[in-house]
């Protein structure tokens, strides 16, 4: 897991269970590295190399990489690499909220060769905005300003592997926290460039789903799909990336089990539970300070 708020535990503890439902559901042991996007970035290799070279080291060794949602400029070059990591080594890929607009905005930078792509959250007179404002938002009154709640998506695509996941279902119901969304000015010239747009709101502008068709996993929410999950009733895309983590994804499409015991390490950093699922079916949360909790 990258992210900007690892040193707090709690900040993704919605993401944290989401990944474990599913990895229970799946029959895997769960291993959660948290790493900090500032370490990722050029900046820190001179100024932390310690820190830049474990957070390297942890991505690299992953098996699949969740980037969550988040405010601010802080950390968003680190999640970009991650993102461009996990797209040019076909590593598994999660973005929710902002993690879907960093890879839309490093597949524009990389793919695309649009070196000024970026999101007018973080630099408002972008000269390719791929990510602006809501239309209907207030940038002057914060409260209540946002998209919440629950929201319809329609899927584009009925083989796509997001509508696998959901059972070939037409359409979803997810909840939404953002304020900011990809631009749909651009959405074809980046559908010719090959990243698929696959699951809209039910004007067909609004951005809900991205993926790459020919990458094993790259998908992209503007919805937070870790809200609905529960125990014993995984979110379908969570369950798509410790699948494809751990080798099941096509069993799982197919509807078939395929569970098979081995460690799969996902990415997080510092200060975080780690959570392993045990043989005996216990699940083990322990903390920097040799705490722990048995669930």
């Amino acid at each position: 897991m990258v992210g900007k708020y690892t040193g707090i535990s709690d900040s993704y503890l919605s993401i944290l269970k989401a990944l474990l439902h599913a990895s229970v559901a799946l029959d895997r042991k769960l291993v959660v590295d948290w790493v900090p996007s500032c370490d990722l970035e050029d900046s820190a290799a001179v100024e932390t190399p310690d820190a830049y070279e474990k957070a390297w080291g942890l991505l690299k060794g992953a098996n699949g990489v969740l980037v969550p949602g988040g405010f601010g400029d802080r950390g968003v070059q680190g999640k970009i690499l991650a993102a461009k990591h996990a797209r040019e080594n076909n590593v598994p890929y999660l973005g929710i909220c902002l993690g879907m607009q960093i890879a839309v905005i490093e597949y524009a930078r990389s793919v695309m060769k649009l070196r000024d792509a970026n999101s007018t959250e973080f630099d408002p007179a972008a000269k390719t905005p791929c990510v602006i404002f809501m239309p209907e938002g207030s940038k002057t009154h914060m409260g209540a300003t946002m998209r919440l709640g629950s929201r319809r998506t329609f899927f584009q695509v009925n083989n796509c592997k997001s509508a696998k996941l959901y059972a070939n279902a037409n359409y979803v119901d997810e909840r939404h926290r953002h304020r900011y969304e990809v631009n749909p000015d651009m959405v074809s010239e980046f559908e010719k460039a090959g990243l698929s747009f696959v699951g809209r709101d039910e004007s067909g502008r609004r951005m809900e789903i991205i993926e790459l068709p020919t990458h094993k996993f790259f998908v992209g929410t503007q919805f937070h799909p870790e809200f609905n999950s529960r125990p014993g009733k995984p979110s379908p895309l969570f369950l798509g990336l410790i699948a494809a983590s751990s080798g099941q994804l096509e069993h799982l499409l197919q509807r078939t089990s395929g569970a098979v015991s081995s460690p799969t390490r996902c990415i997080a950093g510092p200060g975080a539970p780690k959570t392993k699922l045990r043989m005996n079916g216990l699940v083990s949360t322990y903390f920097a300070n040799g705490s722990s909790i048995h669930i």
